[in-house]
């Protein structure tokens, strides 16, 4: 696919612009994979050309998956680059960490008005890196958000290890279960020893437009339902502008994607792919399949809506 690399140092953020082949005013901002052009970026790329938008791929860095103080005045510029270019629409999506900085980034830029977060948190986390330091996969950040605004670190959640003990407690809850990682009692333990305060959480109800949270109860690695719930919760506490869609299931893993996206990625065999990544996919596969059936028919109702809206 053709694309437009930016970055950092001339553009003031670290991206790659994907303009579709099809004449289009509304673009996403997509937040996925390791970096701007991997495997994953690419599938929701192309997933996203054919629903009709063209696309922005944004990361950290270059083959970084760590998040530390990722300055969100990154989004503004790119806001400014995808207006400049005639989008009159702007959304973000994001998974995982990502899910959560989409969420972020859209309470702080209005501009954004479709978000779609699949399996974020409710909180900012703390950042952490993946530099392979001591043997460590992953670490977290000495003193670091996952995210800075004009140069500041927002508020965050600790993690309840540090280094090295962060990774190992990670590799212990994972270890015999099936799964690519778990980090869910890692998480539940964090939040037991810092109780989660009022300015680490994301200000859902700042959100502008419409935004939409997907999780699914067998994810292993953080309790995203009970953070979907809560920001439920919260938007029926806070005066807001935004519409929302909260998508809970059953199952689905953290890999909780469209099934169309994913036959993108996996034409074949990708039941047993995801089988080898999470023990539940594996044990339930046809559960797994009606879930992404389902997101694949409420996204699509969602991103027509929001093309058609004047």
């Amino acid at each position: 696919m053709k694309r437009q690399y930016f970055f950092v140092q001339t553009d003031g953020f670290y991206g790659a612009y994907y303009e579709n082949k099809q004449p289009s005013n509304m673009a996403f901002i997509v937040m996925l994979g390791d970096n701007v052009d991997d495997f994953l970026a690419k599938t929701a790329v192309k997933w996203l050309h054919r629903k009709g938008f063209n696309c922005l791929a944004m990361s950290p860095a270059k083959n970084d998956y760590g998040h530390h103080n990722y300055p969100l005045e990154r989004f503004e510029k790119a806001i400014e680059f995808l207006k400049s270019q005639g989008n009159k629409k702007i959304g973000i999506v994001g998974a995982s960490t990502t899910g959560m900085l989409a969420l972020i980034a859209a309470s702080y830029y209005p501009e954004i008005t479709l978000t779609l977060a699949f399996t974020p948190s409710d909180f900012v986390m703390e950042g952490f890196y993946r530099d392979g330091l001591d043997g460590m996969r992953e670490r977290p950040g000495d003193n670091e958000s996952t995210v800075s605004y004009r140069g500041k670190p927002l508020p965050y959640l600790p993690y309840a290890y540090r280094h090295p003990e962060y990774w190992q407690s990670i590799q212990k809850e994972t270890k015999g279960t099936g799964n690519i990682a778990c980090s869910r009692k890692m998480f539940d333990e964090s939040e037991k020893r810092h109780p989660l305060r009022e300015e680490e959480k994301i200000c859902v109800e700042k959100i502008n437009g419409h935004f939409v949270c997907i999780g699914a109860e067998d994810d292993t690695l953080w309790n995203t339902c009970k953070y979907i719930h809560r920001m439920d919760k919260r938007l029926k506490t806070h005066p807001h502008s935004c519409t929302y869609d909260m998508l809970t299931y059953k199952y689905g893993t953290h890999f909780i994607f469209p099934e169309s996206m994913l036959r993108l990625a996996l034409p074949f065999g990708k039941n047993f792919v995801m089988g080898l990544v999470f023990r539940s996919a594996k044990e339930h596969p046809k559960e797994c399949r009606q879930t992404r059936l389902y997101i694949d028919e409420e996204l699509s109702r969602i991103l027509s809506r929001w093309q058609n809206d004047e």
